[in-house]
């Protein structure tokens, strides 16, 4: 073994250009895993502004009108926060409103929740709407909210926020909750709905409906008389094309995976072909003093790691460069209608990224189990004699 590993040490691959279509293809792979990723995290927690990972309403729930209230805290709650993977869970008020200045009139779904700023009659607004309507933080804001009698009330902006995955038609506005317990009338344990969130690290969406499932049995099967009529469902249930576009977009990660492995793995194979006809003579010499095929074949296998992890090293880092790059300058932008967010966002997944590179690794090292395999078809009578 010192022997093997003195010589592959002398031996040097001599391919740039194979190292460089390696560095290619491991950018190109893990660009695709942050990705991925980056558009999981952000669209995950656009959704869980909305409705949260999971969702407790009463049945019939319509948030356009004065919805009846549900009893909170629930009866069942330290039960449901102890289920596994649920990280919390708070009471919102919502109710739609439209919103005017001057000649511009809008409509909005105004939540009271945790997310709002904490003085009274304050508000988030999200930037689309402020794009809209022209107002900014310091404005009034005069919203009307239309049910049995039409209410009025002149909000504060404090603050303008980032908005993903609201459309037009459904800006969300961030306000206070004790705000929105007045509007409808409530007491301040009622509420329109209960917003759970799942922790961060599950991020299968099986694992969403399996809790959502979970919770669900929870509520069904209590006998407190206020949670009779109440109903759980997840945020993949009401987003369901988008949690579907979110698969497709895996699927084509996956694709992604495997052709930029094979292009990598072909292009080393053909480079590693390269080296061992330049090193022919050398070959004969070692099977001359007496060298095993085997160990010769571990020889050159070094070798080829080598230009595969140099590869492989240059590969991860541009390709977290440009993920520092993108994540700090959002650089490259998006059409928010048809990717719901404004720019490719990007999330460094450590144990993603190392199993991408464990799996190609092992793969192209497989491959490349092929090319030395020529070593034994390698006469030494003839080699040493043409040498």
């Amino acid at each position: 073994m010192p022997g093997e590993r003195f010589i592959s040490r002398k031996l040097r691959f001599k391919g740039g250009i194979t190292v460089a279509s390696v560095a290619v293809s491991f950018l190109v792979m893990i660009l695709a895993v942050c990705i991925s990723a980056g558009f999981r995290n952000v669209i995950r927690s656009g959704i869980r502004s909305i409705t949260g990972d999971v969702r407790i309403v009463p049945q019939g729930y319509n948030f356009s009108g004065e919805a009846t209230p549900m009893s909170v805290p629930l009866p069942s709650g330290e039960e449901i926060l102890a289920v596994p993977g649920v990280a919390g869970m708070e009471p919102v008020v919502e109710r739609a409103g439209i919103v005017r200045n001057g000649e511009i009139i809008h409509g909005v779904l105004v939540k009271g929740c945790s997310m709002a700023p904490d003085s009274s009659l304050c508000v988030s607004i999200p930037r689309r709407l402020s794009a809209i309507t022209g107002l900014g933080v310091g404005d009034d804001m005069p919203t009307y909210f239309v049910g049995e009698k039409v209410k009025v009330r002149k909000f504060h902006i404090t603050e303008v926020h980032d908005d993903i995955m609201e459309m037009d038609n459904n800006l969300l506005v961030y306000a206070p909750l004790a705000d929105m317990q007045r509007l409808q009338g409530w007491e301040e344990g009622r509420a329109s709905a209960i917003d759970i969130t799942i922790s961060p690290a599950i991020t299968s969406d099986a694992a969403i409906r399996e809790i959502t499932g979970h919770i669900g049995t929870i509520i069904m099967s209590s006998n407190h008389p206020e949670e009779e009529d109440l109903v759980a469902y997840s945020s993949a249930q009401r987003y369901s094309q988008v949690f579907d576009w979110l698969r497709l977009l895996d699927f084509n990660v996956v694709v992604i995976l495997i052709l930029m492995t094979v292009v990598a793995g072909f292009n080393m194979l053909a480079g590693v072909l390269i080296h061992l006809l330049r090193n022919i003579p050398a070959i004969g010499t070692l099977k001359t003093m007496g060298m095993a095929d085997k160990s010769i074949v571990r020889v050159f296998l070094r070798v080829s790691s080598r230009a595969v992890l140099l590869g492989m090293a240059i590969g991860n880092a541009l390709a977290l460069l440009f993920c520092l790059i993108q994540g700090t300058t959002h650089m490259i932008r998006l059409d928010p209608v048809n990717y719901f967010v404004s720019f490719v966002p990007v999330h460094v997944n450590l144990p993603l990224i190392i199993g991408a590179d464990i799996i190609a690794y092992l793969a192209m090292m497989a491959m490349l189990m092929l090319s030395v395999k020529f070593i034994s078809r390698v006469d030494p009578a003839l080699t040493v004699k043409a040498d």
